[in-house]
């Protein structure tokens, strides 16, 4: 897990953030943001909590009245302050206001948003309404900062992966003609996640909800070439072309871990585009060193698709970046001219999708190092061993 000390570390440079544009402090409302920056986990909804901090590092956290217990013996917050209830008698960013205050935090208050977002049927005033703040917004410092991960972070994200192997196998196992796209996710998904939990505890899973993933949302035959769908419980079939999603929260981080499978002996023209799929991820592995730019490797792969005649099998960019967050910035995308550094981690997805045969995607996660990339995820990509047996 992630030490307190680097917490510690990451709140002092958002503080740092928060002084250089003047403000008395920060607050935080993003639950991503919140973990991030302190460690501490709850399940979102429509009740606020928020994370403030003054520039002199004094802090509170504000939880509804009933999480106040379940603070106290899982966080290390010397202070937790609460409101009755959502919307109560008095509105929870009316008592958040004098919360602030009392911190220290008027005049201009830094923060990922002017009040909580409008989630689950939440309403409520700004931030700056309630303190008649300046509310300068830290969004994209927050998200630099997530962007480049920590040698902890890292190696979240590689246990994250070899968990995703373990139920990329139990998937494959129960993925047989016959069987339905149902029944194959939820045997892998509550194997792979009872055996996570006896081996590590919760780390970080939330809720009943919130173990490991596998299955296909529905990308299962000629719905595979849909380079997102959803699941429909379909049977399989002899000659199907599927892809698959796998994942596996640690600590919150999750790496990714997809592939693209044939029921049964390929066809000529599956082979082809499955290899030709293969070439593009290895265009885009050779395109990854410091310096280079997220552009540069999804130029990569559309130039391999171009050289190849293969540019009507194209769907969507070459990937994205992953954390704490399935879905990060920056994107793999040639519309995208971030910088290369060390320490970014990214989805390596390039897909070939044919309506008339299938979608042929691998998806694996890699951190950006000095001498080009890590792989953070193991497994096969042949097709020999990703072809199931009828």
């Amino acid at each position: 897990m992630i030490s307190a000390e680097e917490h510690a570390e990451r709140r002092a440079r958002l503080r740092d953030r928060a002084q250089a544009v003047g403000a008395s402090g920060y607050a935080l409302f993003d639950p991503t943001y919140i973990t991030y920056f302190t460690g501490f986990w709850f399940l979102s909804n429509e009740r606020p909590i928020v994370y403030l901090q003054s520039v002199a590092g004094d802090d509170v956290i504000f939880v509804p009245e009933f999480e106040v217990e379940r603070t106290r013996a899982e966080s290390s917050f010397d202070r937790i302050e609460s409101y009755p209830e959502y919307p109560g008698p008095e509105h929870p960013m009316l008592v958040l206001a004098r919360v602030a205050a009392e911190l220290g935090l008027r005049g201009t208050i830094a923060a990922d948003s002017d009040g909580y977002p409008g989630i689950l049927g939440y309403r409520g005033p700004a931030l700056s309404k309630v303190t008649g703040a300046a509310v300068p917004i830290l969004v994209d410092d927050i998200e630099e900062m997530l962007v480049r991960k920590s040698p902890a972070e890292v190696e979240l994200l590689r246990e994250s992966g070899r968990w995703c192997a373990h139920a990329h196998h139990l998937l494959e196992q129960y993925t047989r003609v016959g069987s339905t796209e149902a029944e194959a996710s939820l045997r892998a998904q509550q194997e792979t996640t009872i055996a996570m939990l006896a081996a590590h505890g919760s780390r970080g899973l939330l809720g009943s909800g919130d173990g490991a993933k596998a299955g296909f949302r529905g990308q299962v035959g000629l719905r595979s070439a849909w380079a997102h769908a959803v699941a429909h419980n379909i049977e399989f079939q002899a000659g199907d072309v599927l892809v698959t999603e796998t994942g596996a929260p640690v600590w919150g981080y999750q790496a990714e871990l997809e592939r693209a499978l044939i029921i049964g002996p390929p066809t000529d023209r599956m082979r082809r585009l499955f290899d030709h799929m293969l070439g593009a991820r290895e265009a885009a592995f050779t395109a990854i060193r410091p310096g280079a730019t997220c552009a540069d490797v999804d130029g990569a792969v559309m130039e391999y698709f171009a050289r190849h005649d293969l540019q009507r099998y194209w769907r969507q960019h070459t990937g994205h970046g992953a954390g704490l967050r399935n879905h990060e910035a920056p994107f793999l995308d040639v519309g995208d001219t971030t910088p290369l550094e060390p320490g970014m981690v990214f989805t390596i997805e390039p897909g070939l999708y044919d309506p008339e045969v299938g979608g042929f995607r691998h998806s694996d996660t890699v951190v950006v190092t000095e001498a080009g990339y890590d792989l953070l995820t193991d497994y096969p990509s042949d097709l020999a061993s990703l072809t199931l047996p009828v």
